[in-house]
């Protein structure tokens, strides 16, 4: 959902969002949804319906992109600090900038043979890629407008299954109990992009007219609570809006590497490797404080697939999943 958030004021918006959160959940029913969804196959679902709501815009009224022009490091004109969702396949690199992710959320692009979907949930700050392929199937998606656990839920073209982009999962419709295959990226400045890849290419500009570079949910991560979230609070006191490293069913508080720098554990390596600005504190995102940019590896160096999300989507996702807390 595209809204402005900001601090001050959002604690004002509280009781207008419990009844927000009611009427979505008393309209949370296939009848509802069926005039905008006529080819979804509503009879299969793995979720209850409660829990899926509406974010606010209808189907594709946040407009995902699809084959995606790119330009060299040398004709980007953004601040370099601002954050990227990089990844790199047999050699090509690209950097997707959250300035544009904001607006869009999903980018359907290709390298090599590879068939990839760009992801950015800003409400549960979460960044995946995924391949686009399932049994032999190449999908193209787009954004619902519907959230579940403040989480986007997606949509692929073919089928009109619902898709839960934190988990790559299809919980309703002709596709599901199917799972994307997420693949290692990384969340990073510009400037570490730049510099682990200088031959590397950048997303372009998209044509659509959006406020790129500004952040419409300003102060969100300072916020009490999620936005359309009313599940508890996490556990162990830590904050709803803390960002937590995912790795599979394992989520390291952002604050404990903060602290230790590297964290070797779990037959993993966790280390801290730069800093980029926030997406989800300031108006504008080059002028927010700076955060640690992560580098996750295995036992034998390789990358590893990880997500840097806020916490309670962490606890809502995986319920019985493990805090590693300590050293």
């Amino acid at each position: 959902m595209i809204h402005s958030i900001s601090h001050r004021f959002f604690k004002s918006l509280i009781p207008v969002l419990i009844g927000f959160v009611w009427v979505s959940k008393a309209m949370a029913s296939p009848e509802f949804w069926v005039h905008e969804w006529p080819k979804t196959d509503f009879s299969k679902t793995e979720v209850p319906w409660v829990e899926i709501m509406s974010g606010g815009p209808g189907k594709d009224g946040i407009p995902a992109l699809r084959d995606p022009t790119f330009v060299p490091l040398n004709g980007v004109d953004f601040p370099r600090i601002e954050p990227v969702l990089s990844i790199e396949i047999e050699g090509d690199a690209r950097a997707y900038p959250i300035r544009y992710l904001m607006w869009h959320e999903l980018v359907n692009d290709r390298i090599a043979d590879t068939p990839i979907l760009v992801s950015f949930c800003p409400l549960c700050n979460s960044g995946l890629i995924f391949d686009r392929r399932q049994n032999g199937r190449e999908l193209t998606f787009g954004v619902t407008g519907k959230l579940r656990f403040s989480d986007m839920v997606m949509y692929d073209v073919d089928t009109q299954s619902w898709w839960q982009q934190a988990i790559g999962h299809a919980i309703v419709g002709e596709m599901m109990g199917a799972d994307l295959t997420a693949l290692p990226s990384r969340m990073e400045s510009l400037q570490d992009f730049a510099n682990r890849h200088p031959e590397g290419r950048v997303m372009a500009r998209p044509t659509y007219s959006r406020a790129y570079g500004r952040n419409p949910y300003v102060g969100y991560e300072a916020a009490p609570r999620p936005f359309l979230y009313s599940g508890d609070p996490p556990p162990h006191g830590i904050r709803s809006l803390e960002r937590v490293i995912r790795i599979g069913s394992q989520a390291w508080p952002m604050t404990r590497l903060e602290k230790e720098n590297v964290i070797t554990e779990a037959g993993l390596v966790i280390a801290k490797v730069g800093r980029q600005a926030s997406a989800l504190e300031d108006g504008v995102i080059a002028t927010a404080r700076l955060i640690p940019t992560v580098e996750v590896r295995g036992a034998n160096g390789d990358d590893v697939v990880y997500d840097v999300m806020f916490a309670f989507a962490f606890d809502a996702f995986w319920p019985e999943g493990e805090w590693m807390l300590a050293p």
